[in-house]
């Protein structure tokens, strides 16, 4: 599985690599108020969706754009075939490729790949989680004063406004706060110990599906705002280093 899904989200990486590498920004259209759409979100995920299907076809598939169906399998990929669509489209190079799967609600594989960067993240629950086939760990951090945090928020206006509110809280606690426009890249930052936390109010599965078991299998902790374990129904995500978990969850209130 693990060769599988990399070489599928790598054939994908070098489809957006070379869109990305082209002069201008890539043409897109608006898919909600907050939210665009580009003809390379639907490309890759029919290619990722069809070799899923031709994989694991007893497996259900949750997807951003298309794959909704009613979900009839324990077994459930949750795709997001651009995740970044803006920084794509704008040609900023932070967005990725990111493709989990669930059983019974909780992410047990997830492979996360930024094609500018050619970072490939993959974790399987109880085996570890590596970057480009080394192992990696979180970060050591304990003190919310030298934390460096990340920032996300779904495109509704309740999940905006919410994440504004935590923004000015949590800019005050921690050392500096980013938002960098790609759920799953965050996720994986955290793993690799470049960050030390990601929040993201009003989140979408198929946003951090594979981010969650990364971040769990590189030794950090994964909740939602109420401190509950994360699993696919769950609405917001903290996702920390695990040492400053419990501090941050003291100071969310949104």
């Amino acid at each position: 599985m693990k060769k599988t899904i990399s070489q599928l989200a790598k054939k994908v990486g070098l489809l957006l690599l070379k869109e990305f590498q082209q002069a201008g920004r890539v043409t897109y259209r608006d898919k909600y108020r907050h939210e665009i759409i580009t003809r390379f979100d639907l490309l890759s995920e029919r290619i990722i969706l069809k070799e899923l299907k031709r994989k694991y076809p007893k497996y259900a598939i949750l997807s951003e754009e298309s794959g909704r169906g009613k979900i009839k399998s324990d077994y459930v990929w949750v795709v997001d075939p651009i995740d970044g669509t803006t920084n794509f489209a704008m040609k900023n190079p932070l967005f990725s490729i990111s493709i989990g799967l669930v059983y019974r609600g909780e992410p047990i594989f997830g492979v996360v790949y930024a094609p500018i960067t050619d970072e490939m993240f993959v974790a399987e629950k109880d085996k570890g989680a590596t970057l480009n086939n080394r192992k990696v760990r979180v970060n050591k951090n304990k003190q919310m004063s030298k934390a460096f945090l990340t920032f996300c928020h779904g495109s509704n206006a309740k999940a905006i406004i919410r994440a504004i509110q935590l923004y000015g809280t949590m800019k005050l606690k921690g050392k500096d706060f980013r938002q960098l426009g790609s759920a799953a890249l965050e996720c994986s930052f955290v793993a690799c110990g470049r960050t030390d936390a990601i929040m993201i109010p009003g989140v979408h599965p198929w946003d951090v599906a594979a981010g969650v078991v990364i971040v769990r299998e590189a030794g950090g902790r994964v909740t939602d705002f109420k401190g509950r374990e994360w699993n696919i129904r769950s609405k917001d995500i903290l996702a920390t280093n695990g040492y400053i978990h419990q501090q941050l969850l003291k100071h969310i209130d949104v």
